[in-house]
C-alpha cells in the first residue's frame, strides 16, 4: 500500500492540526483520533445532544475488524496494516474510543458521517500503532479501513448487528425473567377465585391465577416476536457497496465478514439475497420495530391491570397487594403508589412513539437508498434497551413481590350481578336478566334473591352458583353473556 498521501496531508498547529480532504482544509483537534470529515460533520450538524448508540459503534468496530482480516486473507490488504486496523477496531469494539464519536444522530440520512467517523478513528489509531502521526493517513480511512465497503451497506449492517445483539443479550433475558415471574404467580394464585371484569364492569368469576397466566402467555408470545425480529434482521446489506451492485467489493467479502461477526456475537447474520432490496429499503427495521411496539402494547395492558388490581388499599379493587417501593405523595402521609407499573407504561408510550419514527423513516426510501438510517437506528435501539430495562425492573420490583388479597377476592364475588349467567342455561336468558336487575334494585345478591324467589331447588342453586365451577369449561350449555 502507499504510505504517503501528499495531496491530503496534515499540518500540526499546536492545539489543532490542519487536515485536507477533497473539499479543502479544516482544523481538527490535535489529540483527536477522528479526522477532517468528522470535523465537518460536527460543524454541519449542531442539532441535538443525541449521539449514535454505543451498540452501533461496537457493531461498526466488529465490521471493520472482520473486514481487515478478510481483506488480508483475500490478498487485498497487507498484514501490517490489517493487524493495526484489527487492533484499533478492537479498541472501538471494547468502548475505549467512545469519546471519539461526536457526530449528531441528525446527520446525513445514509449515516455516512458515522461511517467516516469510524474509518478515521480506526485509521488514526492504526497509524499511531504503526508509529505514524495522527492525520498522516499511514493507514488510510477510505482505501484501507473502508476497503470493499460503502456507508450505504455498512451502516444498515451495523444497525442490524446492534439490534439483534441487544435483543439477544438484554431483551430476551429480561422478557424471560418477566415471563417466569408471571408464570410463578399464575401457579401461586391458581386456587384464588375472584370476579372477572369486562368493559370495566362485573363479569363471571375467574381465578387470579388464570389472569396471571394470560399475562405470562402475552410475554411468551413477546419472546417469539423478538425472535421473529432477529430473523428479519439476519439478512444484511454488506457486500452491496454504493447502490447494491457490489462495485469495488470482492464477491466473497460479505459472506466471510458476516461469518466472523456471527461467531463473535452469537447471532446469525448472512448476506442479503437481494442487495437492491437490502439497501433501497429497510422493511426489516420497520418489522422489528413493529414487533417491539406489540410487546409494548402487551406490557401496557399488564401494567395497567396490575395498577387496577392493586388499587386501594381500602377504597379500590385491592385484589392484590403490590410491593411498597417509595412514599407516594408529598402531601398525603402514608400514601404508596404503583410507581413501578407506572414507569412501565411510560416506557411503552415511548416505544410506541419510537415505532412511529421508524415507520416514517422506512418510508424515506428513494430509489437505491434509504435516507433516515441514523434516526431509525436511535429509536429502534432505544426501544430495545427501554423494554429490556423496564421488563427486568417490573419483574424484580413488582411482579415477584405481589401478594394476593384472598379475602378481598372472595368478598367481591357474591356482589356480582353477573353470577346470574350461570343460571341462564337452567332458567333462560331473560329470566336470568330480570333476576340480575331485581337483585340490583333490591340491594340483594343474585344468590339471595334466587333463593327468596325459589327459582331453582337450593341444591341446584348451590351447584350452579359455585364460583369455582364457573372458572372451568363445561357445565350446562347456554348463553354465556357478552
Amino acid at each position: 500500500m502507499k504510505t504517503e498521501r501528499s495531496a491530503l496531508s496534515t499540518v500540526s498547529t499546536g492545539s489543532t492540526r490542519i487536515e485536507r480532504d477533497t473539499m479543502g482544509e479544516l482544523a481538527v483537534p490535535a489529540d483527536a483520533y477522528y479526522g477532517v470529515q468528522t470535523a465537518r460533520a460536527i460543524e454541519n450538524f449542531p442539532i441535538s445532544p443525541l449521539r449514535m448508540p454505543r451498540s452501533v459503534i461496537r457493531a461498526m468496530g466488529l465490521i471493520k475488524r472482520a473486514a481487515a482480516g478478510v481483506n488480508q486473507s483475500l490478498g487485498l490488504l497487507d498484514k501490517k496494516s490489517a493487524d493495526a486496523i484489527r487492533r484499533a477496531a478492537t479498541e472501538v469494539v471494547d468502548g475505549k474510543l467512545d469519546a471519539e464519536f461526536p457526530v449528531d444522530i441528525f446527520q446525513t440520512g445514509s449515516g455516512t458521517s458515522t461511517n467516516m467517523n469510524t474509518n478515521e478513528v480506526i485509521s488514526n489509531r492504526a497509524t499511531e500503532l504503526l508509529g505514524g502521526v495522527r492525520g498522516s493517513k499511514l493507514v488510510h480511512p477510505n482505501d484501507h479501513v473502508n476497503l470493499g465497503q460503502s456507508s450505504n451497506d455498512v451502516i444498515p449492517t451495523a444497525i442490524h448487528i446492534a439490534a439483534s445483539e441487544l435483543m439477544q443479550q438484554q431483551l430476551l433475558p429480561a422478557l424471560t425473567r418477566l415471563r417466569k415471574a408471571l408464570d410463578r404467580k399464575a401457579k401461586e394464585f391458581d386456587k384464588i377465585v375472584k370476579i372477572g371484569r369486562t368493559h370495566l364492569q362485573d363479569a363471571t368469576p375467574v381465578r387470579l391465577g388464570q389472569e396471571f397466566g394470560g399475562y405470562a402467555r402475552q410475554i411468551e408470545l413477546g419472546i417469539q416476536r423478538v425472535k421473529r425480529a432477529q430473523e428479519a434482521l439476519s439478512e444484511v446489506a454488506l457486500g452491496g457497496t454504493a447502490v447494491g451492485t457490489g462495485l469495488n467489493c470482492h464477491p466473497k467479502f460479505s459472506a466471510k465478514v458476516m461469518a466472523i461477526v456471527s461467531k463473535e456475537t452469537g447471532c446469525t447474520f448472512k448476506e442479503a439475497k437481494n442487495h437492491f432490496e437490502a439497501q433501497s429499503a429497510q422493511d426489516s427495521l420497520v418489522e422489528a420495530s413493529g414487533e417491539l411496539r406489540t410487546i409494548a402494547v402487551s406490557l401496557m395492558k399488564i401494567a395497567n391491570d396490575i395498577r387496577w388490581l392493586g388499587s386501594g388499599p381500602r377504597c379500590g379493587l385491592g385484589e392484590i397487594n403490590l410491593p411498597e417501593t417509595q412514599p407516594g405523595s408529598s402531601i398525603m402521609p402514608g400514601k404508596v403508589n404503583p410507581v413501578i407499573a407506572e414507569s412501565v407504561t411510560m416506557v411503552c408510550a415511548q416505544v410506541i412513539g419510537n415505532d412511529v419514527t421508524v415507520t416514517v423513516g422506512g418510508q424515506a426510501a428513494n430509489f437505491e437508498l434509504i435516507v433516515m438510517m441514523p434516526v431509525m437506528a436511535y429509536n429502534l435501539l432505544q426501544s430495545i434497551e427501554l423494554l429490556a430495562s423496564a421488563s427486568n425492573n417490573f419483574a424484580a420490583k413488582c411482579i415477584e413481590g405481589i401478594k394476593a388479597n384472598e379475602e378481598r377476592c372472595k368478598s367481591l364475588i357474591e356482589e356480582s350481578l353477573a353470577m346470574c349467567t350461570a343460571l341462564a342455561p337452567a332458567i333462560g336468558y331473560e329470566a336470568a336478566a330480570k333476576l340480575a336487575k331485581d337483585a340490583y334494585k333490591s340491594g340483594q345478591t343474585v344468590r339471595q334473591l334466587a333463593k327468596e324467589q325459589k327459582v331453582l331447588p337450593d341444591k341446584k342453586l348451590t351447584e350452579l352458583l359455585d364460583p369455582w365451577r364457573m372458572t372451568e369449561p363445561g357445565g350446562p350449555v347456554g348463553s354465556a353473556g357478552g
